[in-house]
Protein backbone atom coordinates (compact mmCIF):
# COMPACT_ATOMS: atom_id res chain seq x y z
CA UNK A 1 0.00 0.00 0.00
CA UNK A 2 1.39 3.44 -0.93
CA UNK A 3 2.56 5.64 1.93
CA UNK A 4 0.09 8.43 1.11
CA UNK A 5 -3.46 8.28 -0.22
CA UNK A 6 -5.76 10.67 -2.03
CA UNK A 7 -9.10 11.11 -0.27
CA UNK A 8 -12.30 11.98 -2.13
CA UNK A 9 -14.63 12.68 0.81
CA UNK A 10 -17.23 15.36 -0.07
CA UNK A 11 -16.12 15.56 -3.71
CA UNK A 12 -19.27 15.24 -5.87
CA UNK A 13 -19.27 12.52 -8.50
CA UNK A 14 -19.29 15.13 -11.30
CA UNK A 15 -16.11 16.71 -9.92
CA UNK A 16 -14.22 13.66 -8.73
CA UNK A 17 -12.87 12.69 -12.16
CA UNK A 18 -10.85 15.90 -12.52
CA UNK A 19 -9.50 15.62 -8.97
CA UNK A 20 -8.51 11.95 -9.31
CA UNK A 21 -6.95 12.57 -12.72
CA UNK A 22 -4.80 15.34 -11.24
CA UNK A 23 -3.88 13.12 -8.28
CA UNK A 24 -2.79 10.26 -10.53
CA UNK A 25 -0.80 12.67 -12.74
CA UNK A 26 0.98 13.99 -9.61
CA UNK A 27 2.01 10.51 -8.52
CA UNK A 28 -0.71 9.30 -6.18
CA UNK A 29 -1.40 5.60 -6.53
CA UNK A 30 -3.74 5.16 -3.57
CA UNK A 31 -7.36 6.33 -3.91
CA UNK A 32 -9.65 6.31 -0.88
CA UNK A 33 -13.41 6.38 -1.44
CA UNK A 34 -16.51 4.97 0.27
CA UNK A 35 -20.05 4.03 -0.67
CA UNK A 36 -21.43 6.91 1.41
CA UNK A 37 -19.32 9.40 -0.58
CA UNK A 38 -21.49 8.73 -3.66
CA UNK A 39 -18.54 9.07 -6.03
CA UNK A 40 -17.36 5.49 -6.58
CA UNK A 41 -18.67 5.62 -10.16
CA UNK A 42 -16.51 8.62 -11.04
CA UNK A 43 -13.46 7.15 -9.33
CA UNK A 44 -13.84 3.89 -11.25
CA UNK A 45 -14.31 5.65 -14.58
CA UNK A 46 -11.15 7.67 -14.01
CA UNK A 47 -9.11 4.61 -13.08
CA UNK A 48 -10.30 2.69 -16.16
CA UNK A 49 -9.54 5.67 -18.42
CA UNK A 50 -6.04 6.08 -17.02
CA UNK A 51 -2.95 4.83 -18.81
CA UNK A 52 -1.73 3.52 -15.45
CA UNK A 53 -2.19 -0.21 -15.06
CA UNK A 54 -4.95 -1.20 -12.66
CA UNK A 55 -2.51 -3.31 -10.66
CA UNK A 56 -0.51 -0.17 -9.88
CA UNK A 57 -3.48 1.71 -8.39
CA UNK A 58 -4.56 0.86 -4.85
CA UNK A 59 -8.28 1.45 -4.30
CA UNK A 60 -10.01 1.53 -0.93
CA UNK A 61 -13.74 1.68 -0.28
CA UNK A 62 -15.84 1.21 2.85
CA UNK A 63 -18.96 -0.53 4.16
CA UNK A 64 -21.41 2.07 5.49
CA UNK A 65 -23.24 1.71 8.81
CA UNK A 66 -26.62 0.85 7.26
CA UNK A 67 -24.98 -1.96 5.28
CA UNK A 68 -23.54 -3.84 8.24
CA UNK A 69 -24.54 -7.46 8.83
CA UNK A 70 -23.82 -10.65 6.91
CA UNK A 71 -26.09 -10.34 3.87
CA UNK A 72 -26.06 -6.55 3.66
CA UNK A 73 -22.25 -6.40 3.77
CA UNK A 74 -21.93 -8.86 0.89
CA UNK A 75 -24.48 -6.94 -1.17
CA UNK A 76 -22.79 -3.62 -0.36
CA UNK A 77 -19.38 -4.90 -1.41
CA UNK A 78 -20.73 -6.28 -4.68
CA UNK A 79 -22.52 -2.98 -5.29
CA UNK A 80 -19.28 -1.05 -4.77
CA UNK A 81 -17.52 -3.34 -7.23
CA UNK A 82 -20.30 -2.72 -9.73
CA UNK A 83 -20.21 1.06 -9.30
CA UNK A 84 -16.43 1.12 -9.60
CA UNK A 85 -16.70 -1.43 -12.44
CA UNK A 86 -13.64 -3.31 -11.23
CA UNK A 87 -12.82 -7.00 -10.88
CA UNK A 88 -11.48 -6.64 -7.35
CA UNK A 89 -10.94 -4.14 -4.54
CA UNK A 90 -7.54 -3.60 -2.96
CA UNK A 91 -8.92 -2.75 0.48
CA UNK A 92 -12.37 -2.67 2.05
CA UNK A 93 -12.93 -1.16 5.48
CA UNK A 94 -15.80 -1.25 7.96
CA UNK A 95 -16.49 2.48 8.00
CA UNK A 96 -17.53 2.78 11.68
CA UNK A 97 -17.93 0.20 14.44
CA UNK A 98 -21.36 1.56 15.56
CA UNK A 99 -21.29 -0.85 18.53
CA UNK A 100 -24.90 -0.05 19.46
CA UNK A 101 -26.00 -2.01 16.38
CA UNK A 102 -23.95 -5.05 17.39
CA UNK A 103 -23.18 -5.99 13.79
CA UNK A 104 -19.52 -5.20 13.23
CA UNK A 105 -18.34 -8.75 14.04
CA UNK A 106 -20.74 -10.26 11.47
CA UNK A 107 -19.63 -7.59 9.01
CA UNK A 108 -16.00 -8.49 9.66
CA UNK A 109 -16.68 -12.20 9.11
CA UNK A 110 -18.30 -11.39 5.77
CA UNK A 111 -15.27 -9.35 4.68
CA UNK A 112 -13.08 -12.33 5.61
CA UNK A 113 -15.20 -14.52 3.33
CA UNK A 114 -15.09 -12.01 0.48
CA UNK A 115 -11.31 -11.84 0.76
CA UNK A 116 -11.12 -15.65 0.61
CA UNK A 117 -13.21 -15.49 -2.58
CA UNK A 118 -10.68 -13.13 -4.16
CA UNK A 119 -13.00 -10.13 -4.48
CA UNK A 120 -10.95 -8.17 -1.96
CA UNK A 121 -7.16 -8.19 -1.59
CA UNK A 122 -7.03 -6.78 1.96
CA UNK A 123 -9.56 -5.99 4.67
CA UNK A 124 -9.50 -3.49 7.49
CA UNK A 125 -11.51 -1.15 9.65
CA UNK A 126 -12.04 2.54 10.19
CA UNK A 127 -12.65 4.46 13.42
CA UNK A 128 -12.15 1.37 15.59
CA UNK A 129 -10.94 1.77 19.16
CA UNK A 130 -8.83 -0.92 20.86
CA UNK A 131 -11.89 -2.59 22.41
CA UNK A 132 -13.50 -2.97 18.98
CA UNK A 133 -10.28 -4.33 17.52
CA UNK A 134 -9.89 -6.77 20.40
CA UNK A 135 -13.40 -8.07 19.80
CA UNK A 136 -13.04 -8.86 16.10
CA UNK A 137 -9.59 -10.37 16.61
CA UNK A 138 -10.80 -12.57 19.45
CA UNK A 139 -13.93 -13.66 17.56
CA UNK A 140 -12.24 -14.42 14.23
CA UNK A 141 -8.46 -14.68 14.75
CA UNK A 142 -8.10 -12.30 11.78
CA UNK A 143 -6.25 -9.03 12.35
CA UNK A 144 -7.20 -6.01 10.22
CA UNK A 145 -4.55 -4.77 7.82
CA UNK A 146 -5.53 -1.14 8.42
CA UNK A 147 -7.29 1.02 10.98
CA UNK A 148 -8.21 4.35 9.40
CA UNK A 149 -8.92 6.95 12.08
CA UNK A 150 -9.05 10.67 12.63
CA UNK A 151 -5.46 11.62 13.35
CA UNK A 152 -3.62 14.94 13.17
CA UNK A 153 -1.39 17.03 15.46
CA UNK A 154 -4.35 17.98 17.69
CA UNK A 155 -5.49 14.35 17.96
CA UNK A 156 -2.38 12.18 17.72
CA UNK A 157 -4.00 8.95 18.93
CA UNK A 158 -0.81 7.77 20.64
CA UNK A 159 -2.42 4.90 22.57
CA UNK A 160 -4.41 3.71 19.58
CA UNK A 161 -1.43 3.95 17.25
CA UNK A 162 0.64 1.96 19.75
CA UNK A 163 -2.09 -0.70 19.90
CA UNK A 164 -2.19 -0.84 16.10
CA UNK A 165 1.59 -1.16 15.93
CA UNK A 166 1.67 -4.03 18.44
CA UNK A 167 -0.76 -5.94 16.25
CA UNK A 168 0.86 -5.06 12.94
CA UNK A 169 -2.06 -2.83 11.94
CA UNK A 170 -1.29 0.17 9.72
CA UNK A 171 -2.65 3.48 11.00
CA UNK A 172 -4.22 5.58 8.27
CA UNK A 173 -5.07 9.21 9.01
CA UNK A 174 -8.27 10.80 7.79
CA UNK A 175 -8.52 14.58 8.10
CA UNK A 176 -4.72 14.59 8.46
CA UNK A 177 -4.70 18.40 8.29
CA UNK A 178 -7.51 18.81 10.83
CA UNK A 179 -9.75 20.03 7.99
CA UNK A 180 -7.31 22.87 7.45
CA UNK A 181 -7.73 24.28 10.95
CA UNK A 182 -4.15 23.34 11.90
CA UNK A 183 -2.55 25.43 9.18
CA UNK A 184 -2.58 28.52 11.40
CA UNK A 185 -0.84 26.88 14.36
CA UNK A 186 2.36 28.88 15.15
CA UNK A 187 4.42 25.70 15.59
CA UNK A 188 3.31 24.43 12.19
CA UNK A 189 4.12 27.77 10.60
CA UNK A 190 7.58 27.75 12.19
CA UNK A 191 8.39 24.22 10.99
CA UNK A 192 7.15 25.08 7.49
CA UNK A 193 9.21 28.27 7.36
CA UNK A 194 12.35 26.49 8.57
CA UNK A 195 12.10 24.02 5.67
CA UNK A 196 10.67 26.43 3.08
CA UNK A 197 7.58 24.25 2.66
CA UNK A 198 3.85 24.80 3.07
CA UNK A 199 2.09 24.27 6.38
CA UNK A 200 0.17 21.36 4.86
CA UNK A 201 3.42 19.76 3.71
CA UNK A 202 4.86 20.14 7.21
CA UNK A 203 1.88 18.32 8.74
CA UNK A 204 1.88 15.55 6.13
CA UNK A 205 5.64 15.08 6.54
CA UNK A 206 5.03 14.72 10.30
CA UNK A 207 2.49 11.96 9.63
CA UNK A 208 4.92 10.14 7.39
CA UNK A 209 7.76 10.51 9.90
CA UNK A 210 5.77 8.77 12.65
CA UNK A 211 4.56 5.95 10.37
CA UNK A 212 1.03 7.13 9.57
CA UNK A 213 -0.47 6.82 6.10
CA UNK A 214 -2.19 10.21 5.59
CA UNK A 215 -5.09 10.63 3.18
CA UNK A 216 -5.29 14.33 2.31
CA UNK A 217 -8.16 15.61 0.18
CA UNK A 218 -8.28 18.60 -2.14
CA UNK A 219 -9.86 19.61 -5.42
CA UNK A 220 -7.29 22.35 -6.11
CA UNK A 221 -4.62 21.04 -8.54
CA UNK A 222 -1.76 23.02 -6.96
CA UNK A 223 -2.61 21.76 -3.49
CA UNK A 224 -3.02 18.18 -4.70
CA UNK A 225 0.51 18.39 -6.11
CA UNK A 226 1.95 20.12 -3.03
CA UNK A 227 0.41 17.53 -0.72
CA UNK A 228 1.93 14.67 -2.67
CA UNK A 229 5.35 16.34 -2.61
CA UNK A 230 5.33 15.91 1.18
CA UNK A 231 6.56 12.37 0.50
CA UNK A 232 9.95 13.88 -0.41
CA UNK A 233 10.28 15.97 2.77
CA UNK A 234 12.27 14.82 5.79
CA UNK A 235 11.62 16.64 9.04
CA UNK A 236 14.26 16.95 11.76
CA UNK A 237 13.64 15.08 15.05
CA UNK A 238 13.19 18.43 16.82
CA UNK A 239 10.46 19.37 14.31
CA UNK A 240 8.60 16.18 15.15
CA UNK A 241 9.00 16.85 18.87
CA UNK A 242 7.62 20.37 18.46
CA UNK A 243 4.56 19.12 16.60
CA UNK A 244 4.01 16.45 19.25
CA UNK A 245 3.37 19.31 21.70
CA UNK A 246 0.15 20.18 19.86
CA UNK A 247 -1.63 17.00 21.00
CA UNK A 248 -4.73 18.21 22.86
CA UNK A 249 -7.44 15.65 22.09
CA UNK A 250 -9.38 18.05 19.85
CA UNK A 251 -11.51 16.29 17.25
CA UNK A 252 -12.79 17.73 13.99
CA UNK A 253 -15.01 14.69 13.35
CA UNK A 254 -17.36 12.41 15.32
CA UNK A 255 -16.35 10.31 18.31
CA UNK A 256 -16.53 6.61 17.29
CA UNK A 257 -18.21 5.72 20.57
CA UNK A 258 -21.05 8.15 19.88
CA UNK A 259 -21.44 8.01 16.12
CA UNK A 260 -24.44 6.02 14.91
Amino acid sequence: MPSIGFGVFLIPNVEVKAAVTTALDCGYRHLDTASIYKNETGVGETVRASAIQRSNIFITTKIWNDDQGTAKTRDACLASLQRLDLDYLDLVLIHWPVPARGLYVDTWRTLIDLKAEGLIKSIGVSNFNPEHLDTIIEKTDVVPTVNQVECHPWLQQNNLRAFNARHGIITQSWSPLGRGKLLNEPIIKTVAANHNITEAQAILAWHLSIGNVPIPKSVTPSRIKENYQATTIQLDPEDVEQIQQLDSGIRVGPDPLQFK
